[in-house]
């Protein structure tokens, strides 16, 4: 009896998805010179992800907000602080209602929102993630949406939109870094035609094939350069994000296997939170759900192998997929 009132919870898994990946071919093993050659791969890169994007799986949530934490991350070092991914984390789930995020929480709250909120965006939108960003408003990043949506609508590359958006946050105010690569992948997830945002290009602000000229300087939006640096991030955020989809797949399926297992109420609502974001509080409380059976479910969830503990602490710990 228990088993059929399982089974009506909890409905028959969909089959798995099988994750497209970049080929090898399509990866750079040393700085590309030649922007045929950039152009081409990206376009292989970004095919195997809006493969993988179009096809909506259940746990797409759980992985675009991944993905923003690792561009929060990223972010960090261009407003001269040093929270890592562990570290925002923290400061954005063990926060007590009412409490500010922070700074750092600030720049994770603005990669969020891109990541969970339809495409495109409005210029309210742009300005609210201005000043989480703790970047002046001006009228002209506004412009840049009507402007952004010209280029989609005539056709032009995504990489090369993205680049160009970027260049014109910073001629607009170049202290502006941190929005301009938001904007960035804000532009080039809309070129794309997906539904949302799934942030490539922000996690790879720091990456060392991104340098160039005889100094191996970054490449900073409006350099030298740039459009064929993003064409490279591109290609390196979307391997990156095909990688890590397949571990987020295989979790995600171990986590379905297991909810006929779980007699707690409340486990249905929270396995949907554990596929719709980067992470979930052991201390999560619900109409349904109290402290003591959160620690309970969760300490099953780990047992039977359906979530990661993400924290590596023994007190305040934090669950995903």
């Amino acid at each position: 009896m228990l088993f059929a009132m399982n089974r009506q919870l909890y409905p028959a898994s969909p089959a798995p998805l099988l994750v497209p990946h970049v080929p090898a071919w399509a990866m750079p093993r040393a700085r590309v010179e030649d922007p045929v050659e950039a152009a081409f791969i990206a376009g292989s890169a970004l095919n195997a992800l809006d493969n993988l994007v179009r096809a909506q799986p259940d746990w797409s949530g759980a992985w675009r907000h991944r993905l923003a934490l690792k561009a929060a991350s990223a972010c960090m070092k261009l407003i001269g602080r040093s929270e890592d991914e562990a570290a925002l984390r923290d400061a954005w789930l063990l926060r007590q209602p009412g409490d500010a995020p922070g700074p750092a929480g600030n720049v994770l709250a603005a990669w969020r929102r891109l990541a969970g909120r339809s495409l495109p965006p409005a210029v309210e939108d742009v300005q609210s993630i201005a000043a989480l960003l703790d970047v002046a408003w001006s009228d002209g990043f506004g412009d840049l949406i009507e402007a952004i949506g010209d280029e989609v609508g005539r056709g032009v590359p995504a990489p090369l939109i993205a680049a160009r958006a970027a260049a014109a946050v910073m001629r607009e105010d170049p202290k502006a870094e941190i929005l301009a690569w938001w904007l960035a992948d804000c532009a080039l997830s809309w070129r794309m035609g997906w539904r949302h945002a799934v942030p490539i290009l922000g996690f790879q602000i720091h990456a060392p094939l991104l340098r160039s000229g005889p100094d191996g300087r970054r490449a900073r939006p409006g350099s030298d350069g740039f459009e064929q640096a993003v064409f490279i991030a591109a290609v390196l955020g979307a391997a990156e994000a095909c990688r890590l989809a397949a571990n987020m797949a295989a979790q995600a399926e171990r986590l379905r296997a297991a909810a006929p297992k779980l007699r707690s109420k409340a486990a249905s609502d929270v396995i949907d939170r554990l596929l719709g974001d980067d992470a979930v509080s052991g201390a999560l409380t619900t109409k349904a759900l109290s402290r003591w059976t959160s620690r309970r479910l969760f300490d099953r969830l780990l047992e039977l192998g359906a979530v990661r503990e993400l924290s590596g602490r023994p007190t305040f710990r934090i669950y995903g997929i």
